[in-house]
């Protein structure tokens, strides 16, 4: 009995060292995700952004459904296709990582100073102008979904690929895991969000109209008018957000690879001597000047790369898939 009851304890033992094993290997994951799903932070503001525009135009009881199907694609491209894509990658040419993220920080320098040419002077450009043409509101709901779920995939495989970057681990599954805890928690974040503000103006017209209490009317009315406000706030944010973090990881590419290390130490070294120079919130100030930096070199090979994507690039590809280029 006594040998038994030893045994027993020396299993439950055991059975507590393992469950202490699995609840640190749980704080790693959610740990490593935190600081991933941070660094990939840049990206998912832009990611929603970007995807209210995609049920402009259809009527109120679509739109939920519509930001579903988005999700449900977002979903299965981190984890179905780019997560054991990246791993793979990983594992077998480790050295075309930073290459590809550089070619995903120009495209999202290339988008950002799209939308800022757009916005300042809209009809200079006819491939941007067909870059940004909306078409017919009654366009296939299909069409707008795959519209937005190949938007995504591009959003998607930076923050995968930044995440991916930022885990420290060596171990195979524990990346496994955190890509997938960061990829499911952004789909759900971003999307979650983006339902929120979609439907958030249908809620401020039944408040107007069916509020109990005059301030509940009024939260209503203020609701509706805000929203646009928030759209176009959202819509500069992730603009800016585009530059920044498109100009950060071209920047950092050109000195990890040594191929060009002067922007990097250049604003490395204006950021911490106007660091310096201010008496208060030192760490702040030298984060606002590198990341304004980032964004103004993003800004400039964003501009750079408009031709080339709008008069090269598109008719390539239009002439190799035999299709219009698309808008994005």
């Amino acid at each position: 009995m006594g040998q038994g009851m030893s045994g027993l304890l020396a299993l439950l033992d055991d059975v507590a060292a393992i469950a202490k094993v699995a609840a640190a290997s749980i704080d790693d994951i959610a740990a490593a995700a935190a600081k991933a799903g941070t660094k990939a932070a840049g990206v998912v503001i832009d990611d929603a952004a970007v995807t209210p525009k995609y049920v402009h135009g259809f009527s109120a009881d679509r739109e939920l459904p519509i930001i579903w199907r988005i999700a449900l694609g977002s979903l299965k491209n981190k984890l179905i296709i780019l997560l054991p894509g990246l791993l793979a990658l990983d594992y077998f040419a480790p050295w075309a990582i930073t290459p590809l993220l550089m070619l995903g920080g120009a495209y999202l320098c290339f988008e950002g100073a799209e939308k800022l040419v757009h916005a300042l002077a809209p009809h200079a450009d006819e491939g941007v102008e067909a870059d940004f043409d909306t078409k017919d509101p009654t366009h296939l709901e299909e069409e707008k979904v795959a519209g937005a779920i190949k938007t995504d995939f591009i959003l998607s495989a930076e923050i995968m690929t930044i995440a991916l970057a930022t885990i420290e681990s060596p171990s195979f599954w524990m990346q496994a895991a955190t890509l997938a805890v960061v990829g499911t928690f952004i789909t759900v974040a971003v999307y979650g969000a983006v339902a929120l503000i979609v439907k958030m103006d249908d809620v401020g017209l039944h408040l107007a109209a069916k509020g109990r209490t005059s301030g509940g009317r009024a939260l209503g009315r203020g609701l509706v008018k805000g929203m646009p406000k928030l759209m176009a706030f959202l819509s500069t944010v992730g603009t800016a957000a585009m530059l920044w973090v498109g100009g950060n990881i071209v920047i950092h590419g050109l000195e990890v690879t040594h191929l060009w290390a002067w922007p990097y130490t250049t604003i490395h070294h204006i950021a911490e001597a106007v660091a310096h120079a201010v008496p208060v919130a030192q760490g702040f100030v030298e984060w606002l000047v590198t990341a304004a930096l980032d964004g103004v070199f993003g800004l400039i090979l964003g501009v750079i790369l408009i031709p080339v994507a709008t008069r090269v690039i598109g008719p390539l590809w239009a002439a190799v898939t035999g299709k219009k280029a698309a808008a994005h």
